[in-house]
């Protein structure tokens, strides 16, 4: 008589198949701590939504996030040596009426500035800007983006003829309006108008999100041919679980369509 595995048999009367083996080796990392750096850790303090970004020199690594989910103090590391140790905490805001998170990374077209955007998440202000010119050792303080920026993750990357094509979520604090609440949109403009407060040239949506602000979050590519490709997820069909699109364009269109 064949003998049946105590597992097999306990599923047969519990009306289930047993799960098939896994079908590609695995490899578990978890318990070699010698991969393990800790870049920051504080009792009883939440520590999450780390953002990084490597420079030009290849070893020279930034990273930001925030004390807390997705609010509190900003907090800034830098590391010179590819992030085998990292440098002590310099807070980059402190105010707790606004939360700042989810920062995107710029850098100016002389090389000699950096620029980060910043998600406002308390909606109570618009969306944040700081900059460094001593490749992120310090940094100005916070100041809001005029309202064609207002909205979350922003990924922004350069055209060849120098303008920025920034995609992002966008939402706006309460008590203002924007044209495509919650949808995935665009701004296009030039770094001195990040660097001034200005609106830059024309904000576009690159689709139309169906449930609530539940998008976004995109990738930007600039392909040789100035082809721009962003992609991202979203609730792009009503009534259906939101799926991941590209859209492709360039920015001759858009200025055609701007005159």
């Amino acid at each position: 008589m064949k003998r049946i595995p105590l597992f097999a048999f306990l599923c047969v009367l519990c009306g289930q198949a047993p799960a098939a083996p896994f079908p590609v080796p695995t490899i578990d990392l978890a318990a070699e701590q010698q991969r393990q750096i800790i870049v920051d850790r504080e009792a009883g303090q939440y520590l999450g939504h780390p953002t990084t970004v490597l420079l030009e020199d290849g070893k020279t690594i930034l990273t930001v996030y925030p004390k807390g989910h997705g609010r509190g103090a900003i907090v800034y590391k830098r590391s010179t040596d590819g992030g085998l140790t990292w440098s002590a905490p310099e807070a980059v805001q402190h105010d707790t009426k606004v939360h700042l998170c989810e920062p995107g990374f710029i850098r100016s077209p002389d090389g000699k500035e950096i620029a980060v955007l910043l998600r406002e998440n308390s909606r109570t202000k618009n969306s944040h800007i700081i900059f460094s010119r001593d490749e992120g050792t310090t940094w100005t303080a916070p100041r809001e983006l005029p309202d064609s920026l207002n909205g979350d993750r922003h990924t922004g990357k350069y055209l060849p003829d120098g303008r920025l094509f920034v995609s992002f979520r966008s939402v706006a604090p309460r008590g203002k309006t924007t044209p495509f609440a919650g949808d995935w949109v665009a701004w296009v403009g030039r770094y001195d108008d990040l660097a001034a407060g200005k609106p830059g040239q024309y904000h576009v949506r690159l689709m139309d999100n169906t449930k609530g602000a539940d998008c976004a979050y995109p990738g930007v590519e600039v392909l040789p041919d100035a082809t721009i490709v962003t992609t991202t997820y979203g609730h792009w069909t009503a009534n259906e679980a939101p799926y991941i699109v590209s859209v492709r364009l360039k920015l001759a269109e858009l200025d055609a369509r701007a005159k």
